[in-house]
C-alpha cells in the first residue's frame, strides 16, 4: 500500500512513541487507523496517534472514545496527525498546533561549512553522554532526574540500530541535539533543541548528521507553529 508523506511521517512518529513506551515497560498497540496505549505513558507523550489519512474520522474517534471510557488516569493526550478530529466536544483542550515537515532523500546534504561553526556533531554512544544530553534537552530541569525520577530516555535505546541520539558539542558541552528514528524509508527527527537562539543552525546540523547516520532516506519532523 502506498502511503502519503504525512502518513509516513505519522507512522514513523507513532513507532517512535511505541518504542519509547516499550522501553518503559508500557507498550502500545497498532491498529489500521491509529496507534494507542491503554496505559500511562512517559511524560510529554500521547496515548493516541492517528496514522491513516484514508480512514474515516468516525473510525478514529472510536479509539478516542474507547480510551475515554477506560480507566486510563488523566490527563492524557491525542496526537491528531491530520488535524481532522473535533476533540473539544470530548472535553479535550488544544495543547499546541504543529506542521509536518518533509525532506526528500534526493535533496542535497547541507554543506559542512554551513553548520560547523565550532560545533562537533556526533551520535551518542554511552549512558553518561545520554544523561548529559537529556539534561541539555530539558534545559537543566532534569539535572537531578536520575535520583528523583525515572529518566525519560532509558539507556537501552542506545543499542537500537534504528535510533540515534544526536548531539552538538561546543567547548565540551552539549548545546544542541535531536533524536532520529528510522522506519522503512523514513527517518523521523524529534526532540530537536538548541541552547542558543540560532535554531536554524541546530536544524541544519541535525539534518546533516541524520543524513550521515541513515544515508539515502527521506526525513520527517513535526514542528510547532502556525
Amino acid at each position: 500500500m502506498q502511503f502519503s508523506q504525512v502518513e509516513q511521517a505519522a507512522r514513523n512518529n507513532a513507532i517512535w512513541c511505541d518504542t519509547l513506551c516499550r522501553a518503559h515497560g508500557a507498550p502500545g498497540e497498532f491498529h489500521e487507523a491509529a496507534w494507542l496505549n491503554r496505559q500511562p505513558v512517559p511524560r510529554f507523550y500521547p496515548n493516541l496517534v492517528t496514522i491513516a489519512n484514508r480512514q474515516s474520522v468516525a473510525t478514529k474517534l472510536v479509539y478516542v472514545q474507547d480510551l475515554i471510557a477506560s480507566n486510563l488516569p488523566r490527563p492524557w493526550a491525542v496526537k491528531d496527525s491530520f488535524c481532522e478530529l473535533s476533540l473539544d466536544t470530548l472535553t479535550f483542550q488544544l495543547l499546541f498546533e504543529a506542521n509536518w515537515l518533509w525532506r526528500a532523500s534526493s535533496e542535497p546534504i547541507p554543506k559542512e561549512h554551513v553548520h560547523n561553526q565550532g560545533l562537533d556533531w556526533v551520535r551518542l554512544q554511552n549512558e553518561s553522554e545520554l544523561v548529559k544530553w537529556e539534561m541539555a534537552w530539558s534545559g537543566g530541569l532534569a539535572e537531578n532526574s536520575a535520583r528523583e525520577q525515572t529518566r525519560l530516555f532509558p539507556s537501552m535505546l542506545l543499542a537500537d540500530p534504528d535510533i540515534a541520539f544526536i548531539a552538538a558539542y561546543q567547548g565540551g558541552k552539549i548545546v544542541a541535539g535531536a533524536i532520529a528514528n528510522r522506519t522503512e524509508n523514513v527517518v523521523g527527527l524529534s526532540n530537536v533543541f538548541a541552547l542558543s537562539e540560532d535554531h536554524a543552525l541546530a536544524w541544519i546540523g541535525c539534518i546533516s548528521t541524520a543524513n550521515k547516520i541513515f544515508p539515502g532516506l527521506s526525513l520527517a519532523a513535526c514542528r510547532r507553529g502556525p
